[in-house]
């Protein structure tokens, strides 16, 4: 059963980048340039145009990382939410009908933010290693849980994200540089983690690797796709 946790993330743009810079140890900064090589490197992730993925069947999800247009699909709901992350302006559909309230609306922007914050997390959490706000530090070397020797990194927030009082522990594979394991903690100060589960099943998408697989206990993110081009309104029809 997956337990909904809101993970602390930042977005790409200048509006959103809150918080002081964090604070980088250089052992941890190479490994994490490492990671993003291993997964295509810095210039293919830059030049990323579209992303799409459905989040453990709960709900589909596309984004112009250029632009910051986001489309959530939930159908369990019958909802359509269509926003910006840039100025969370948007429209919602319910039942195929657009909320006209602009409480709602207001809702559903400040909804859908956090909805992309935290599922994109859970799917590009390591080139998002190095963003503003973030302190990395090296722990050493420790198995994961299939017992392969990694390279362990911390991670914590500076009054930024969602729930900045999270904390996690990334274990990166030393022979791959690939990340094969995170542990999170609610708590910064915790000592045993709230959730722990895999990062397996690296697959090619466009010019980047993403892995999809997060475990049989949590389960696995599907329907991903890197794409150059998108059908015309997507990002403001239905």
């Amino acid at each position: 059963m997956l337990k909904q946790f809101f993970i602390s993330t930042f977005l790409f743009t200048p509006f959103l980048l809150l918080g002081q810079s964090g604070e980088i140890d250089k052992r941890a900064s190479a490994i994490a340039d490492s990671v993003v090589h291993a997964m295509g490197g810095k210039a293919n992730w830059d030049s990323m145009h579209y992303l799409r993925w459905t989040f453990f069947d709960k709900r589909t999800l596309h984004w112009d990382k250029w632009s910051g247009n986001v489309r959530i699909e939930i159908p369990s709901k019958k909802l359509v939410i269509l926003t910006n992350l840039n100025n969370l302006h948007g429209k919602v559909y319910s039942d195929c009908i657009e909320l006209s309230n602009s409480d709602s609306n207001a809702y559903y922007m400040d909804r859908a933010y956090k909805i992309w914050a935290n599922d994109s997390y859970w799917l590009i959490m390591p080139f998002k290693l190095h963003d503003p706000g973030v302190t990395l530090l090296y722990q050493g070397i420790a198995n994961d849980g299939k017992g392969n020797s990694c390279f362990q990194l911390e991670i914590t927030f500076d009054k930024v994200g969602i729930t900045p009082e999270n904390k996690y522990k990334v274990y990166v594979s030393r022979e791959s540089y690939l990340v094969t394991q995170w542990d999170y903690f609610e708590k910064r100060n915790s000592t045993q983690p709230d959730l722990s589960c895999p990062w397996h099943n690296y697959q090619p998408y466009g010019n980047l690797l993403l892995s999809d697989d997060r475990g049989p206990d949590v389960g696995k993110l599907t329907n991903i796709a890197v794409m150059d081009t998108i059908p015309a309104g997507l990002f403001d029809m239905l």
